[in-house]
């Protein structure tokens, strides 16, 4: 997988500064002295950076912005980045000031003068998501050289940075699975990179079609059914909690879509290579999980199909019975993220008896439509459960927002010929995808859904990532998990 920046952390030495290559940066406040740092950076630069901090330029930066001062005379330096960082300031603000260093860093790498700043772990988290680079495919793609940061108290500091850098390896093992194609990533493949986790102290069980098929699942089985590679479901647990019943994460991994019968346009199909979302954040959080050594009992469990059109393929008005007996026509074989996780998410209940239970998936356009791609759309059948994942959320600064699941949605999803289909066509389609996931799911155990379609692959950049994959949810339910499934 795509390695996280090296990064490393030392006692602040000034001596040293003027011999530093690459990308210098000092931290700076509108409106205050500049710290031991600024002001030897400020004597090695004959006074250049008190000019900028005392600059109308700098006074109008956002926090965590920057401003540049190209090939600084008294240094050895290309850059020295002037970042605009309080002293006391939101987590956000910290990795978004880590972004801004991550972009103007070069093959040189670069040192970041953090003295005792209390953000810094999160500034180098920040710089860490945002430097991130597949390359597997490409002799292209630049490298980063090594960032340092110079500290009061560099054992402290690294201390804080561990977790954080777990969850960094986290991420980018979900970006990393979002961004490989469907003629690598097939399931197969894709289930021996979860196997290999057991390395990491993850207990994983693959289940084959044969145990599918004992099984009943049957409405994630026709998904598969058109396409060479077998369809799988891949369980993966993490017993660090006392005896208590896990929290339940699923994922849908569909690892293409064409549509199935119900073929998509072509323009774009390039990008159903990323229906797999929702199972690859599910991955980056056990990974997380295992190398942080989370004291909780979490299992993720994600359904790896892919939906082809084939002779075998199952067609529009096909009637499928799902593991919990529930019959389902299928009106749109395009709709088919929601049988796959029916049959999951029934599985999860029927053996393991969560505490509470969260599905990923890039289930609908519609969600597109609703909430573009700042937010990822959350549906729930517990008022408080929802509550605590729209907090972490917020907390990590990635964008989810409620939509309703009412019981009046049922009749939208009610079938001549069957219990329920899996598609009501085009108004609330979002909701209606959640509907239908509400029946597989027992009402006393909270549960919710999460559409990702929005948010696992982007149109352009964000703030902590590059164009491509975002791997959002990966910090949302790891602070989750720590918050509120800790013991």
């Amino acid at each position: 997988m795509t390695e996280p920046l090296a990064i490393s952390f030392t006692e602040t030495d000034l001596e040293t500064v003027a011999e530093a290559s690459g990308v210098v940066v000092v931290f700076a406040e509108s409106g205050r002295n500049l710290g031991l740092a600024g002001r030897r950076v400020n004597r090695l630069t004959h006074g250049a950076l008190k000019r900028a901090v005392e600059s109308e330029a700098f006074a109008k930066l956002d926090h965590g912005s920057a401003l540049r001062l190209e090939w600084p005379a008294g240094m050895a330096a290309e850059l020295v980045l002037l970042v605009s960082l309080p002293r006391r300031c939101e987590i956000s603000v910290a990795r978004k000031a880590g972004a801004t260093i991550a972009r103007a860093l070069g093959a040189k790498g670069g040192l970041v003068l953090a003295e005792s700043h209390a953000r810094a772990a999160e500034v180098s988290f920040g710089l860490a998501l945002r430097a991130y680079r597949f390359n597997y495919h490409s002799a292209e793609t630049p490298a980063y050289g090594p960032v340092r940061f110079m500290a009061n108290n560099p054992e402290k500091l690294a201390q804080e940075a561990q977790p954080l850098a777990a969850l960094a390896e986290g991420v980018f093992f979900t970006r990393d699975l979002v961004n490989e194609p469907a003629n690598i990533l097939t399931t197969s493949d894709f289930a021996a990179r979860l196997a290999a986790m057991q390395e990491l102290g993850l207990d994983v069980e693959i289940l084959e079609e044969a145990d599918l098929e004992t099984l009943g699942m049957r409405a994630l089985l026709a998904v598969g059914q058109g396409s060479e590679s077998p369809s799988k479901v891949v369980v993966m647990k993490w017993n660090g909690g006392a005896e208590e019943p896990p929290l339940a994460l699923i994922g849908k991994g569909v690892v293409f879509d064409t549509g199935g019968i119900s073929i998509k346009p072509g323009a774009g199909m390039e990008e159903m290579t990323m229906d797999m979302g929702g199972a690859g954040t599910v991955a980056g959080v056990m990974r997380t999980l295992a190398l942080r050594k989370a004291r909780a009992n979490v299992v993720g469990i994600v359904g790896l199909v892919e939906n082809m059109p084939d002779g075998r393929a199952q067609r529009p008005g096909d009637i499928v019975t799902s593991a919990k007996g529930v019959t389902i026509e299928v009106i749109n074989t395009d709709a088919e993220g929601r049988l796959v996780l029916a049959d999951v998410l029934w599985y999860a209940q029927e053996h393991f008896a969560p505490r509470a239970m969260i599905d990923l998936a890039t289930l609908t356009g519609a969600v597109i439509v609703g909430l573009g791609h700042d937010n990822a759309g959350v549906f729930s059948n517990d008022d408080g459960f929802a509550g605590d994942l729209l907090k972490a959320a917020r907390q990590e600064g990635e964008g989810a927002w409620p939509l309703p699941l009412q019981p009046s949605y049922d009749r939208l999803i009610k079938s001549r010929l069957a219990d329920i289909k899996n598609s009501a066509g085009r108004p609330a389609g979002a909701i209606t995808a959640a509907t239908f996931l509400k029946h597989f799911v027992a009402p006393e155990v909270p549960w919710c859904h999460i559409d990702i379609a929005g948010v696992a692959l982007p149109p352009t950049e964000t703030e902590l990532a590059p164009k491509g994959p975002t791997g959002w949810g990966v910090m949302t339910l790891n602070r989750l998990i720590a918050d509120k499934f800790e013991g």
